[in-house]
């Protein structure tokens, strides 16, 4: 599967700050300290309604991530999958009497779009969880024959007690856990588990779905977590840097991909960092695909919305906060990204090389991206009322504008 193309980073001079960034799983701020390549793996999306609000924020805060880590000239090796074979979708294709691989290409191809549009760092690889399956069922199998994974009924389980660790990500009680277990695509009161908790690793095929060859396993499809677990492991290895997605995916997902990693390699962590975006609302619900509540990315774009508009308001919002969409939010992202041309387009301007220091500081204290958009406003204030004299200020503005926030002035 391929991803989208990459929007050129501008150079800036001097260099970046190493991010200090909040991880979920130690319930506080530590700081990222990378190799010459860091190593990131966010998890996608699955395909049957893209690219709404939410999938913008957090795909814009992995995105500064990425921009932080370049402007301190590491190299950055970033993955992210694709669920394009899951109960969610097959189920949107039989309602609305489409071909579930169909349904899939297209969304995957409009979330594309939407990436290139928002000016999204591509990822090096881009996989599909069906042209992953090679590498799962092995994993799958060799879980099974060390006594972490057991079969019931044809289907295959792991159990979270092979994992010492479990727990350490989301840090919630059991109780907690089994709520969100059953409300997050699990089934902890299915009988003859060992535990309420064991997530589904194979599923043996069911009469009208696809499957796969899954050798000893027998035909059927991956599990949700073994997915990303094979396709990170594959392409990054243990111990890398970030594993990065939306705030509802701590528990179960990123919970349990961690357990199958460990107890398949014998290593801890997974992951070095744990790093969570909030949720969007939409008329004070969070925006979600079963509410239906949703403010997609290419409608605006269709309705003449400019990206980068778009970007200035997902920005505004620190990239952990619940926050809600409104016209109000994006009215004030469009007025911020005039005022921005404006001071830009001039001749010369305030010195700026302090600016640019505001902004890489604001961004390395856990992305505080709306202290870097109040830096920019107040030198386009000062731009405004008194101008200046220097020539490569508004140059300068634009390039690090570009290459720290990826808007586009």
């Amino acid at each position: 599967m391929y991803a989208w193309p990459a929007s050129e980073v501008p150079a800036l001079p001097g260099e970046g700050r190493d991010l200090q960034i909040h991880d979920t799983a130690t319930q506080g701020t530590i700081t990222l300290d990378p190799g010459p390549v860091a190593r990131i793996y966010v998890c996608g999306i699955t395909p049957y309604d893209a690219t709404h609000m939410g999938h913008a924020a957090t795909y814009n805060a992995f995105d500064l991530v990425q921009r932080v880590w370049l402007d301190t000239k590491r190299q950055v090796h970033y993955v992210q999958n694709v669920t394009d074979v899951d109960d969610p979708l097959l189920e949107r294709a039989i309602r609305d009497g489409h071909d579930w691989t169909e349904l899939a290409e297209r969304e995957t191809a409009l979330f594309r779009e939407d990436m290139t549009a928002l000016r999204m760092l591509p990822p090096q690889h881009y996989i599909g969880a069906v042209e992953a399956i090679p590498g799962i069922v092995p994993l799958v199998e060799r879980l099974r024959d060390a006594g972490a994974a057991y079969e019931l009924e044809g289907d295959v389980y792991f159990s979270v007690e092979a994992d010492p660790h479990f727990g350490e990500v989301s840090n919630l009680d059991a109780e907690a856990m089994r709520l969100l277990s059953a409300e997050r695509g699990g089934d902890p009161d299915r009988p003859g588990k060992k535990n309420p908790l064991d997530p589904m690793l194979w599923m043996s095929a069911r009469e009208g779905e696809p499957s796969w060859d899954g050798g000893t396993l027998g035909r059927g499809r991956p599990g949700w977590h073994i997915e990303c677990v094979a396709i990170a492991l594959d392409h990054l290895g243990m111990g890398f840097d970030v594993q990065g997605g939306g705030s509802d995916l701590a528990f179960p997902h990123h919970e349990m991909g961690a357990s199958h990693a460990q107890a398949l390699t014998g290593e801890y962590p997974f992951a070095k960092a744990y790093v969570h975006a909030g949720m969007v609302a939409l008329n004070g619900e969070k925006m979600s695909k079963s509410k239906g509540n949703l403010v997609f990315v290419s409608k605006l774009r269709r309705d003449g919305v400019d990206p980068a508009a778009i970007r200035l308001a997902l920005l505004s919002h620190h990239y952990r906060a619940d926050w809600e969409w409104t016209d109000a939010v994006l009215e004030e992202a469009q007025q911020r990204l005039g005022r921005w041309r404006a001071a830009v387009s001039r001749p010369d301007g305030p010195y700026a090389d302090d600016l640019v220091e505001e902004i890489r500081e604001a961004l390395a204290n856990d992305l505080d991206a709306p202290a870097a958009l109040l830096a920019v406003d107040r030198w386009a204030a000062l731009q405004e009322s008194d101008g200046g004299t220097d020539e490569g200020a508004p140059g300068l503005v634009s390039r690090a504008v570009d290459a720290l926030l990826g808007v586009a002035l």
